[in-house]
């Protein structure tokens, strides 16, 4: 909510480089996020950010989003807390009277196995998944086409560079039509055209790409005490479009005359003219009758204005979800703070989560409605059901006969056949139904594994390897809820998940198998 994981976009995946250079700067910090994070929000916060990039760079969608949601899964491995699958597996040692995970005791096999992980997606696997582009909305579409002006402040980071230099060029849904230096006006803008500190650029385009851009360090709308747009708190103000009223007391009058600002209480941020390109800055130019404006105020700007004659229309525009940058830095400094609690075992992991959990609702990081809408009460039903079948498998005997089936079968090959039934079991179950449920039922047969043959294997090291197994679910969609999450924004079909899955769950329990015989054995 506070758009701490906004920046990665633009910042990692850039505009330059291969599509492994993008993969390999863009995955590793997903996953070492997902370290500390429960995955399907990250990924839910991410899709759009990738979704927005891809539009705005002209490249294929369907090239990160499953690599992200792998990048995701691969990370959650890392930590006790970084998916709810190594909870379940801890949850389920303490009732069985072992000592649970501490930590970082699982991080050996999660690192080596996203490290390898990560290697093979940006190297290989991105060769594996199609190339489908989300279509774009043209600018011909003239009903949706406004007028923005932003001036460029000398902490621009482009200034003295082209146009290109700058990545105004090929933006989507958005067209950099004219440039204003001195009084003079420099139209058309070519590539090559320098940017002078104090320039005014003139850009036609969608609201949701007008809104972004003025979000960009070094280009500024206006300067306002109550409406800063690069650090807007969303609880407080949206944006809205009003089209203008044959009555309105704001006709013949420019922007700057109108006092629109102490009038209505919001600020113009960009003007639609149908069929007119205006070329003046937004200040200058004079209101008709029908222009639509994409206006910045508060939440009840609609309830006031919406019956007034002023207006023939007033309807909500883009959402702007985000919150004043001391936010963001405050938010993450809570979940640092929380990390190490648990880390150091100063306090218990849920007396540390729901401490973290009160700070961000007190400090109005969020509020209470969103913290409670934020609780996936399905996940929670499914892991207190997966206790309950555990239990039952242990009391049935069926752990047991399984257990012995396992011992008689592959107990010649010794620890790695051990180590490899145990994963490929619990592996088919977690594509096949989920990874919570799929770790509680194979942990009782672990565990009956282990008493049989205390003298080959022991159980933590089986645990670790139901933990990550239920974890590497990579060959169907609906194996885990962060392939679910992107398989229709990425326009997949259930063939590309076979195509790219299959091999990196052979790879991937190639690698684990190995780091837990290793480390463990």
């Amino acid at each position: 909510k506070t758009g701490s994981l906004n920046y990665l976009g633009e910042t990692l995946l850039g505009n330059k480089g291969s599509l492994t250079r993008k993969l390999l700067r863009f995955l590793p910090p997903v996953a070492g996020v997902s370290a500390f994070f429960n995955n399907t929000p990250i990924v839910a916060m991410l899709i759009p950010v990738i979704r927005h990039w891809a539009k705005k760079h002209n490249v294929s969608v369907s090239k990160f989003l499953i690599p992200l949601s792998y990048a995701t899964i691969l990370g959650g491995t890392c930590t006790l807390i970084g998916t709810s699958t190594n909870l379940v597996v801890h949850g389920l040692m303490l009732q069985n009277g072992l000592p649970g995970f501490s930590f970082f005791e699982i991080s050996k096999v999660g690192i080596s196995i996203t490290i390898f992980g990560l290697a093979a997606l940006a190297l290989l696997g991105h060769r594996l998944l199609p190339e489908r582009k989300e279509p774009i909305i043209e600018m011909g579409e003239q009903t949706r086409e406004f007028v923005v002006t932003l001036k460029v402040e000398p902490n621009y980071q482009y200034v003295e560079k082209s146009v290109e230099q700058a990545g105004l060029r090929h933006l989507k849904g958005l067209f950099l039509f004219q440039i204003e230096r001195n009084g003079q006006l420099i139209n058309p803008v070519s590539p090559d055209q320098e940017i002078k500190a104090h320039d005014r650029l003139f850009f036609t385009g969608l609201p949701e790409t007008i809104v972004d851009l003025q979000k960009t360090p070094g280009l500024s709308l206006l300067k306002d005490t109550f409406f800063d747009i690069k650090n807007l708190d969303s609880d407080t103000v949206t944006t809205f479009e009003v089209v203008i009223s044959s009555n309105s007391p704001l006709i013949g009058k420019n922007v700057r005359e109108s006092n629109f600002r102490s009038r209505y209480n919001a600020v113009i941020m960009a003007i639609h003219r149908s069929g007119e390109r205006i070329k003046q800055k937004i200040g200058d130019i004079v209101l008709h009758a029908g222009d639509t404006l994409l206006i910045l105020a508060k939440h009840d700007f609609m309830k006031q204005w919406y019956h007034t004659s002023d207006f023939y229309l007033v309807s909500r525009s883009v959402d702007v979800t985000s919150k004043p940058r001391w936010y963001s830095f405050f938010s993450m400094g809570v979940l640092t703070a929380m990390i190490v609690l648990m880390a150091t075992n100063i306090l218990p992991v849920v007396v540390a989560v729901c401490l973290a959990a009160l700070i961000l609702v007190f400090s109005r990081c969020i509020t209470a409605t969103e913290a409670r809408n934020s609780i996936d009460w399905k996940v929670l039903l499914i892991i207190a059901s997966a206790f309950g079948i555990a239990k039952g498998l242990d009391n049935s005997g069926v752990a047991h006969y399984l257990a012995n089936l396992i011992i008689l079968s592959l107990g010649n090959f010794g620890i790695l056949g051990l180590l490899t039934a145990i994963y490929v079991m619990t592996n088919l179950y977690t594509e096949i139904i989920t990874n919570n449920a799929a770790a509680a039922i194979v942990v009782p047969i672990a565990l009956a594994v282990a008493k049989q043959t205390p003298l080959i294997i022991n159980e933590r090291a089986l645990l670790i390897t139901v933990a990550v197994a239920a974890s590497a679910s990579f060959a169907t969609p609906i194996g885990y809820q962060t392939n679910l999450m992107v398989y229709g924004p990425g326009g997949y079909k259930f063939r590309d998940f076979i195509k790219i899955g299959i091999p990196m769950n052979i790879f991937i329990g190639m690698v684990a198998i190995t780091a837990i015989w290793f480390f463990y054995l």
